[in-house]
């Protein structure tokens, strides 16, 4: 088939309960890269799994993908999926095509995952500090992954008091932590040059 003929724009259909359904697209899979952010991992029993899943059943489930440029799209959900297809040699995947801010796909990325693997607690810290540092308030992070207020406050904790604490006072007694930055490898504050 012609690309013009597989690849279109994405269709949403508003079901009048205020709800879109957004209507997979086939793109070529060398088109497509994952996210930077993604905690999720898939342990190999899973993974196994998912490929009998995917040779038995069919491709049943599109990628989410947000649209980078005309020969580009980044992974927000299915990156697993998306390595299955490139094992099995895939030429095109359905892919579902998100419209959003870049802090609307970290966070759909999050959603998507949390039920389906588990998520590194590392990287999950470093998800939330790059939310403070876009703006977001620990309510609206906490809203929109699924958290209550304690486990953001635990993961801010993780990535160092510093910077998770951007714009929030202190007593005078935090002074100890202004040159210093907490690693979470090690689990030490080290002073900054």
């Amino acid at each position: 088939m012609k690309n013009n003929e597989i690849e279109n724009k994405s269709i949403e259909i508003n079901t009048g309960d205020n709800i879109d359904i957004k209507m997979p697209v086939l793109v070529k899979l060398d088109k497509l890269k994952p996210n930077p952010w993604n905690p999720n991992k898939v342990a190999r029993p899973e993974m196994e799994l998912l490929k009998i899943s995917i040779r038995k059943s069919g491709f049943c489930f599109p990628l989410v993908v947000m649209k980078e440029s005309e020969d580009s799209y980044m992974i927000v959900d299915g990156f697993h999926r998306h390595l299955v297809a490139k094992e099995f040699g895939m030429e095109y995947v359905p892919v579902v095509i998100l419209n959003e801010s870049i802090d609307e796909y970290m966070n759909a990325t999050i959603r998507f995952n949390r039920a389906k693997g588990t998520h590194q607690i590392i990287d999950m810290s470093k998800l939330v500090l790059d939310l403070v540092r876009l703006g977001k308030t620990d309510e609206e992070i906490a809203t929109n992954l699924g958290m209550d207020s304690d486990e953001v406050l635990r993961l801010k904790q993780i990535s160092g008091l510093k910077e998770a604490f951007i714009g929030k006072e202190f007593s005078k007694s935090w002074e100890e932590f202004e040159h210093k930055h907490f690693d979470p490898e090690t689990g030490e504050y080290i002073e900054e040059e």
